[in-house]
């Protein structure tokens, strides 16, 4: 399925940022999402399997695409505001009431990234603005089970089923055993890992109208008198059509009027969410990274 121009686009422009930003590394993935054939895959750090006997370092065999576990960030608002409104607890216009402060979860306080507030906002404003405390408001609603579920079914925590070697996949927390502050951390990303890929695969759904698709990149298989087409596997549908619409509209004005402007380009239809993860240390998270 891999398209040849853009596989070598992706990995130029990924090794472009890798310098700029000094970064230990990354990934790019490019999907079809009805299909969730996979366009374009590029990691790094990698290495050349011509002279693989040769590579110092074997975590380079990883792909980090389907292999490094992080925690998502503010992309992960999504699969949460696509079940809440799926599961009908809340509407696009359902005002946020705990949305004019800092909000106290058990011993934790939950700020938004910028420390701005604002009172009522809507749930469109809550993706827009990536609203942390509005994200809690929507995971109070929800419910500990009825998030497991809908993450559960979106496939966090499960194997994609990639047809490429080596696919990790971070266990979800146990099901009944979230707390307050699981169920409010998770409802803005942070307390919960994912895989790119898995991200991918639960965002393709949101894409495609509702149903998950397994990600593939072998399109067919031939010998020499025989050939064989692999067809898309459909799975399960996970949020309704409707919402499907819904969420979409979301993130269409969260890419026209949020933190990536520079993603909505004439001619063009976009629709997006940015996500800046934390990273763990030791219990608490780094401050500089």
């Amino acid at each position: 399925t891999l398209d040849y121009t853009l596989q070598n686009f992706i990995c130029h422009k990924l090794a472009e940022a890798k310098e700029k930003y000094r970064a230990d590394g990354g990934s790019v993935i490019i999907v079809e999402p009805e299909s969730s054939a996979i366009l374009a895959l590029c990691s790094s750090p990698t290495f050349d399997p011509n002279t693989y006997s040769r590579v110092e370092d074997i975590s380079y065999y990883n792909n980090n695409a389907t292999f490094y576990a992080y925690e998502p960030g503010s992309v992960f608002k999504v699969l949460i505001m696509a079940a809440a409104l799926d599961a009908k607890v809340v509407e696009p216009d359902t005002k946020c009431d705990i949305c004019a402060g800092p909000l106290k979860v058990d011993k934790y306080t939950i700020e938004t990234w910028n420390k701005e507030y604002r009172p009522g906002s809507s749930m469109v404003d809550v993706i827009v603005h990536s609203d942390n405390v509005g994200m809690a408001f929507v995971g109070q609603r929800l419910g500990a089970d009825t998030l497991y579920d809908y993450l559960d079914r979106f496939g966090i925590g499960s194997l994609t089923g990639i047809d490429l070697q080596g696919e990790a996949s971070p266990p979800l927390r146990e099901r009944g055993t979230w707390n307050i502050v699981d169920l409010s951390t998770t409802s803005f990303g942070q307390g919960v890992v994912v895989t790119p890929i898995q991200m991918i695969k639960a965002v393709s759904a949101i894409a495609n109208g509702g149903r998950v698709v397994r990600p593939q990149v072998v399109d067919k298989l031939l010998g020499e008198s025989w050939g064989e087409d692999i067809k898309p596997e459909i799975g399960e549908r996970v949020i309704s059509e409707e919402t499907a619409k819904e969420i979409t509209a979301m993130m269409v004005l969260a890419a026209k009027e949020g933190e990536a402007k520079w993603t909505h380009l004439k001619g063009f239809s976009v629709a997006g969410k940015t996500g800046t993860a934390q990273i763990p240390i030791a219990g608490h998270y780094d401050e500089e990274k």
